[in-house]
Order: C-alpha cells, then sequence, then structure tokens
C-alpha cells in the first residue's frame, strides 16, 4: 500500500513578519516557548515554582522582570501531591489568588501533555502559563522518553501550543543519578527534552548553607544567560533571595561558592562605615574591583543593607553612617 507523499510547500522569508520575543520572567521565562526547570527531588522546585504562581496570579513580583502588568491565569498539573492537603494550603501560604490557578482534572482520565484537554483548559481560562510537574508524569502510556523521536514529537506538540498561545509551559523534571555529567545530560529522558526548551533552570542546594537553594539558568537560546538566583527555604517558609554569586558546576558538584561576593560585599561596606559616614560611589566600586567584585554584587549588597544614595556638588556618595 503506497503512502500519499506530503505537497511541497514553500515559506519566502520576506513573507515572515518578524515578532519580538516576549517575556513573564526575562531572561529566564519566554512567552510562547518550553522552559525545563529541573534539579534532584526535595531540592525545592516545586516550592519555587508555587511561590512565582502565586505572585502572578496577583500581578505581584517576586523578581525583577518576574511580574506581569496584571494578575493572570494559571494552569497548574502536578501528578505528586495533593490538592486538598498540599498544593491548596502551599498557595494560600505565599498568598495566592486561587480563583486564577486552575487544575484539569484527571478523575476519568489521565492527562498527558499532548491531551486534547490542554489546548482546551488553554482556550477556557486565557491562561498564559502552564506548569506540568513533573514531566515524566505526563508523557501519556507506553510512551519512552529516553527514545528521542519519541521525546522530540511530544515536545514539538507541546511548543506548539506554547506558540499559537503566547502560553509560558513550565515543564518540572527530577534529575538523573548520573554525578559528574554536564547539567544537560542529567535531564531524566532523552536529550531531545532539553532540545526543544528555549531556557532550562537548575534548581539545588548550595553547599554549606542548609537552608539556601540556587536557581542557575543552564540554557537560553533567546537571549543572554541570566544571574544565577537564590531563595531560602526554612521552618518560617519561602524566603526570596535574588542575585547569588554561584555556578552551574558548584550546584552539581555539592561544591561551596569559591567565594561568596555577596558576602564579601557586604562585608567591605561594613568596614568601610566603621570609619566612614559616607563614601563617594566610584571610590566604593574601585575599592571593590580591588576585592574582585563587581559593581553588580555591589549594588545588591547596597540595597540589601538599605544603603541610601545622595547627590552633593554633582557627586553621588552612599551613606554608611546608617548600617546597622
Amino acid at each position: 500500500m503506497e503512502t500519499s507523499k506530503p505537497e511541497l510547500k514553500l515559506i519566502q522569508m520576506s513573507d515572515v513578519e518578524a515578532e519580538e520575543v516576549s517575556w513573564l520572567w526575562y531572561p529566564f521565562i519566554p512567552y510562547g516557548k518550553l522552559t525545563i526547570i529541573q534539579g534532584d527531588p526535595g531540592d525545592g522546585k516545586t516550592t519555587f515554582v508555587l511561590n512565582a504562581a502565586a505572585k502572578l496570579s496577583k500581578g505581584i513580583s517576586l523578581d525583577t522582570g518576574l511580574q506581569s502588568e496584571e494578575p493572570i491565569n494559571i494552569i497548574y498539573q502536578t501528578a505528586e501531591d495533593g490538592l486538598a492537603d498540599t498544593v491548596k494550603p502551599r498557595l494560600e501560604g505565599a498568598g495566592a489568588d486561587c480563583s486564577k490557578i486552575n487544575v484539569i482534572d484527571e478523575s476519568d482520565k489521565s492527562l498527558s501533555m499532548v491531551d486534547e484537554r490542554v489546548e482546551q483548559a488553554i482556550i477556557r481560562t486565557g491562561a498564559k502559563l502552564l506548569i506540568l510537574d513533573p514531566l515524566q508524569a505526563y508523557l501519556g502510556g507506553g510512551m519512552d522518553m529516553n527514545r528521542a523521536n519519541e521525546a522530540r514529537d511530544m515536545t514539538k506538540k507541546l511548543g506548539a501550543l506554547a506558540e499559537k498561545y503566547k502560553c509560558a509551559i513550565i515543564l518540572i523534571g527530577h534529575m538523573n543519578k548520573a554525578s559528574g555529567n554536564k547539567a544537560a545530560y542529567r535531564g531524566m529522558g532523552s536529550i531531545d527534552f532539553y532540545a526543544v526548551a528555549r531556557s532550562v533552570l537548575l534548581v539545588g542546594r548550595i553547599e554549606g548553607e542548609p537552608e539556601l537553594r540556587a536557581i542557575v539558568q543552564i540554557k537560553n537560546n533567546l537571549a543572554a544567560f541570566g544571574h544565577s538566583k537564590a531563595f531560602r527555604l526554612s521552618e518560617k517558609g519561602f524566603e526570596w533571595i535574588g542575585d547569588y554569586e554561584i555556578t552551574a558546576d558548584e550546584v552539581l558538584g555539592g561544591i561551596a561558592p569559591k567565594a561568596n561576593k555577596q558576602e564579601k560585599a557586604i562585608a567591605l561596606l561594613r568596614e568601610l562605615a566603621e570609619d566612614h559616614n559616607m563614601i563617594p560611589s566610584n571610590e566604593a566600586v574601585e575599592l571593590a574591583k580591588e576585592e574582585d567584585i563587581s559593581k553588580r554584587t555591589l549594588e545588591i549588597a547596597k540595597n540589601e543593607l538599605g544603603i541610601k544614595a545622595r547627590r552633593i556638588n554633582n557627586t553621588w556618595y552612599w551613606i554608611l553612617k546608617e548600617i546597622e
């Protein structure tokens, strides 16, 4: 039996209208694309995503750039946590508007990432963010995630949905146990999952800091790599920290950061405050440079300490006397 050959269709690039990439969180989570957030079980991937979703449901900023102009509708699918006893309390604890967060009912049939109900839910809710947690649970019966052709076909279809509805889609994935491998190969399953995603974030523990977790971008096809971030998990709950000096190799290898530049910057400013009520900002930057501390890291430390800037005779000064 002969199979019909597809008709040749050509697209002239002159007929394609160029579009700028829009972002849910620049440069980490683009609209209309797939983003993977991966890490070892228990390292805080879901906690981070739920707290981000809670803020977005109210149009509140969690981090610079992670804020929509108004509250957005979100679809959150989880195969690991109970909705009533785990997900709902976490969302309420994070201050979410739960009327903005929807779940596709799987009581009649389990969901897969290519299930037509995914598209129907995006249309009905107008969701701008879809989260599948974990991606391994939404592959569908019989699908082998280690086979490149099957993984590529499934993620391609999901990517087409993201682009069609300008929805950011996050796939949360566990890491495999191949210690020492590159981050790209430690995501479970075929490398094609990693290949199709436009952004991949690694969440992991920070050696020597039991309450801290790092977020490091290990792939970005659409912009320059974003600065690593951190958050704290403690008995008090989730606390966002923001920019943090750490690399993917340090996270994966369980290695303490070679130098926590942010802590060094804070120590430098405290030391300067012992002898100065204020200091020209350019002088502070030069002193930090001598200690191999970047201007950006120094600014972060300045903000964390609550240091104000004041302009005197066309020169900017940092007021140090108010540091505790």
